[in-house]
């Protein structure tokens, strides 16, 4: 699978071995990570890409800038879309790189592109107290739906190619 290219950004499908240094929080010689990369949330989003193995499109992608290449964050998938096309996505990025508007343009990517691959509603999820997050996905598209006495619920739906 090839790169998601945004104005600022390249989402990098994991490969196995990728994902494993990250989880392990490993650079590789080949590596350019941003000081802070991998988060604790980068690593255990990679561990999960690791263990379940979910072909691309629907696994982890790394969220690297296009000026210089550095990763700073992470982006992906919690498995394929159901029988309905309904599919949970995540992510987050270093510390450093955060207030930059980056996760935001991710997010846009992954629900501009998740048409094309037969996602049909996008959902993601987020702490009561994590705001930024809350903006990031409410920027994307997504909309409030519910929360519990732990996270709050956004969604979107989409159309794919064939319904347009």
């Amino acid at each position: 699978m090839n790169d998601l290219l945004t104005e600022r950004l390249i989402l990098h499908p994991f490969t196995i071995a990728e994902a494993e240094r990250v989880a392990a929080g490993q650079a590789g010689p080949a590596d350019n990570w941003a000081p802070d990369y991998p988060s604790e949330g980068e690593r255990v989003g990679a561990g999960m890409f690791v263990k379940y193995q979910t072909a691309h499109p629907f696994g982890g992608y790394e969220i690297r800038l296009r000026e210089g290449g550095t990763a700073i964050g992470g982006i992906g998938f919690h498995g394929a879309p159901d029988e309905h096309g309904h599919v949970s996505v995540g992510y987050g990025l270093s510390a450093s790189a955060r207030g930059n508007g980056y996760a935001r343009e991710a997010l846009r990517a992954i629900v501009a592109a998740a048409p094309g691959w037969g996602v049909t509603s996008l959902k993601g999820d987020t702490d009561h107290e994590n705001l930024p997050s809350q903006r990031v996905m409410e920027a994307a598209g997504l909309t409030f739906t519910h929360e519990d006495g732990e996270l709050k619920y956004y969604a979107i739906e989409l159309q794919t190619p064939t319904e347009r």
